[in-house]
């Protein structure tokens, strides 16, 4: 189910701000992920595989429609994506899940808690051997590139670069946004090993009068029409010519996560993760803003003037998102931790788009003062920058801790959402709640 589509929890977890998964439990009466019969009867047959932990299912034309493998419907054990480790399953048709802030204190994220979003089914059969990839549109040569030549032919890479998604931040909108209800953990900050997207269109030669990118994955759509696409985004070609983007073979050293866009994939920064397209098989160059799927309407779009929480904005006063905002993310302690004593270490990590974070600060008395916290550099453009912070509390009770960034350009997180109708772009203060006893 689309972010379009998904009807049932919208707006709940703005209603638990506090523990927006309490939402599904209190209102719904279900746990926060999908029971297995539940999740396993919808998922198509790459998802099945990459559950299974396999790239291919042999014989999956004889397989019943409908049959659970037996792998999996005869094992007890609580649900569990395979490769991946404490991420917490908002749809199951296509696969979404997010990771809680706790568990994204590495400074590059382990493979097992970098989040799930997909927006279609992912291929049933990956051969990276015989993967290919065509670089084609106007171009002076257009290109068919097997992972080999990618490695042969290119200089290879590997930098730290964070993905974020753009509803990032949905559940707490209010009046909410339709879509998954993203709270703080579609982000992260894994090691991407390729070659810079910029080399390859270099040797295609860009023609004159290139406007965009498109991309295009081996993903399917979830109605199974081979005539749609379940994305198609690109960006404008200024930004596919920057040194950060990559054309990814390998995730922390080791093959990309099936779920992560196994086994070649975009990997833009800065920019929302939709850009990023998985499973990739095809960049056009066009002379036009590109029209692929979720990339008209309102799809990954913000009105272009400020509106009121619940306007109806007109489809022409929308603009597609391009750099993401400044934004942190306390990683320890985790909400609602208590203590015995008033002292206490803060970390996180801190981004900013295509920018680089200049401050990060703390408060632990509701925004009244603030703290410089000791802030790192990136491990290299467009990876997020830790920090930390010895914090001591004043006295027994209840604390919350706020963060906030300010970017290189002096642009700072602000307190509040920016309401804008699709739940777009909510880069306000994170806080973690603590007790002293």
């Amino acid at each position: 189910m689309s972010d379009d589509q998904k009807p049932e929890s919208v707006g709940l977890h703005t209603l638990y701000r506090d523990d927006p998964l309490q939402a599904d439990e209190e209102v719904f009466g279900r746990k926060p992920n999908p029971d297995r019969r539940g999740f396993l009867r919808g998922m198509g047959l790459g998802t099945m595989a990459a559950v299974l932990g396999v790239s291919a299912i042999p014989f999956h034309r004889n397989m019943p429609s409908g049959l659970i493998p037996a792998a999996l419907a005869d094992d007890p054990k609580p649900f569990k994506l395979e490769g991946k480790d404490g991420l917490i399953v908002l749809n199951d048709r296509p696969v979404n899940a997010e990771t809680p802030p706790h568990l994204l204190d590495d400074e590059v994220t382990p493979t097992s808690r970098h989040f799930i979003r997909n927006n279609g089914i992912p291929p049933s059969e990956v051969d990276a051997e015989r993967w290919e990839l065509t670089i084609d549109g106007l171009v002076d040569k257009p290109l068919k590139l097997t992972i080999a030549d990618l490695r042969k032919q290119f200089e290879v890479v590997t930098q730290n670069l964070a993905i974020e998604c753009a509803g990032n931040g949905r559940a707490f909108f209010k009046p909410p946004a339709k879509g998954n209800q993203w709270t703080y953990g579609a982000v992260a900050c894994s090691a991407w090993t390729g070659v810079r997207l910029a080399d390859v269109l270099k040797a295609a030669g860009i023609k004159p009068g290139a406007v965009y990118t498109a991309h295009y994955g081996a993903d399917t759509h979830l109605s199974g029409d081979p005539g749609k696409l379940p994305i198609s985004r690109g960006v404008p070609i200024n930004k596919a010519m920057g040194e950060e983007n990559l054309i990814a073979f390998a995730m922390n050293g080791k093959a990309i996560h099936p779920m992560n866009g196994a086994p070649l994939r975009l990997v833009v920064p800065g920019w929302p993760g939709s850009c990023s397209q998985k499973w990739l098989t095809r960049i056009q160059i066009r002379d036009q803003v590109h029209d692929g799927a979720k990339m008209t309407g309102t799809a990954y779009r913000i009105p272009n003037h400020p509106v009121a929480p619940g306007e109806k904005v007109d489809e022409k006063d929308f603009v597609i998102i391009e750099r993401m905002p400044v934004k942190s993310l306390i990683t320890s302690p985790e909400t609602g931790i208590q203590l015995r004593d008033g002292n206490l270490e803060v970390r996180g990590h801190a981004w900013a788009g295509d920018r680089d974070v200049s401050e990060v600060q703390l408060s632990i008395d509701f925004g009244a003062t603030w703290m410089k916290a000791n802030l790192s550099r990136p491990a290299n453009k467009a990876a997020w920058q830790r920090f930390r912070a010895n914090v001591k509390f004043p006295q027994k009770g209840y604390y919350e801790v706020w963060a906030k960034a300010i970017d290189s350009d002096g642009v700072s997180q602000p307190f509040g959402i920016n309401w804008n109708p699709k739940g777009y772009l909510n880069n306000s203060y994170h806080r973690v709640a603590v007790r002293v006893v």
